[in-house]
């Protein structure tokens, strides 16, 4: 009797939090700024995404880390967003506090340091990262949000810090039989140890020009197109301040396609978009400081270039183990008609001139939609990962130290 009763209780609060949950909306959790050189582009992005946000089953809970790393909620996270966020966000936080995420997996609330917080205001169903490049992008906050057990969109700790590395993504690629342009990996210890033979070393591998860039950023920073050994030495020096490997890559003379990628076990690409910089190449200021860089959508191609493009961009999704969301960058050579990858970004810009979300909406995914689909498959790889053992049962009257030799 008390075992039915108990059974109907957990009915009716199975019930009740179904209908607390459908009139609070899922509480999503926008993660942005960062120490990182992508910092501004992530503040651009994540406003993006919080006014596409579907409010009638989102309610946007925006997390901000400062560039020392601090974490903030509520309106002191408000401020660090480009208007007109501020004023369309309105209170969702009454008061900012710094906050930490603990990765004690019992605990579902953001951690308040200092003042006490009620636990439903704090309270987080799932992580939307919007954060570009360093202890963002590269597997360290996904770590993180895998030790605090909480659902989070995109990739996971591998597909992260290697689609991150240039360098190890175009290693994985090579091994899968993917098209990869001619490169050198340096660090930066070896560069400044050895400056002359490392230069030499890059000179009787390619010729000028060629792009140096830090093998673990994104959004252009630290890339520079060095035309002579002067410059190449100044785009070392450069590059080396942002990452402690540097990539130096033969320079490929042709178009830049773009694919969008999305989904978990089951990856699909979205139609191809073209790149064409007003600059020399399509560096930082070219991407989000200037006016004049046309984005071609869709790309002018055949259908059987089409169709490769797609093939490569879900290939190379798959290679890197990615979950979720990728742009996949390409050069279509000039003289050759031959496909290059370039690179992979496991967050993609989110702006409202980016890519990604453009190619997805040519494609029939409207940004709203793709939003609500990203936080679909969050959930959905949360779910798979908790069908995961971490223990393992011992047979009864089994002791840990009865088990050694």
């Amino acid at each position: 009797m008390v075992l039915a009763i108990g059974q109907k209780a957990r009915r009716q609060d199975a019930g009740a939090t179904k209908m607390t949950t459908e009139k609070n909306r899922l509480r999503v959790g926008v993660l942005f700024g960062g120490r990182s050189g992508e910092h501004e582009v992530s503040l651009v992005s994540a406003a993006s995404v919080i006014q596409a946000l579907d409010p009638e089953k989102y309610e946007a809970v925006p997390i901000g880390i400062t560039k020392e790393g601090r974490w903030l909620a509520g309106p002191a996270a408000n401020k660090m967003l480009p208007p007109p966020t501020n004023k369309t966000l309105g209170e969702v936080l009454l008061k900012g506090d710094r906050v930490m995420l603990s990765a004690d997996p019992t605990v579902t609330t953001l951690v308040p340091v200092g003042a006490p917080r009620s636990d439903e205001t704090m309270r987080l169903d799932v992580i939307f990262p919007v954060l570009h490049g360093t202890f963002g992008e590269d597997g360290t906050v996904q770590g993180l949000l895998d030790l605090a057990g909480v659902p989070y969109v995109g990739s996971g700790v591998v597909g992260s810090s290697v689609g991150m590395d240039k360098d190890m993504s175009k290693r994985l690629w090579l091994q899968a039989k993917l098209p990869v342009g001619d490169y050198l990996a340096i660090l930066r210890a070896e560069w400044e140890k050895s400056r002359t033979k490392v230069q030499r070393a890059i000179q009787k591998k390619f010729r000028f020009p060629v792009f140096v860039k830090p093998a673990t950023l994104g959004s252009s920073v630290g890339m520079t197109k060095a035309h002579d050994a002067k410059e190449l030495a100044k785009a070392m020096d450069f590059a080396g301040e942002f990452a402690q490997k540097i990539l130096v890559e033969k320079t490929i003379k042709g178009r830049e396609i773009e694919l969008s990628v999305l989904g978990n076990d089951n990856p699909k690409a979205s139609i191809p978009g073209e790149i064409v910089p007003h600059r020399e190449f399509y560096d930082y200021a070219a991407k989000y400081l200037e006016e004049g860089t046309r984005l071609l959508i869709p790309a002018k191609l055949t259908r059987a270039q089409i169709k490769k493009f797609q093939e490569y961009a879900v290939r190379a999704f798959r290679a890197l183990e990615c979950l979720g969301m990728a742009r996949v960058d390409f050069f279509l050579e000039h003289r050759t008609n031959r496909i290059y990858l370039n690179e992979i970004n496991t967050i993609p810009g989110f702006t409202s001139i980016s890519m990604y979300p453009k190619l997805w909406e040519a494609s029939g995914l409207p940004y709203r939609d793709l939003l609500s689909r990203l936080i679909e498959l969050a959930l959905e790889q949360h779910r798979e990962k908790l069908r995961t053992k971490y223990t393992i049962e011992l047979p009864a009257g089994t002791t840990p130290g009865s088990l050694e030799g």
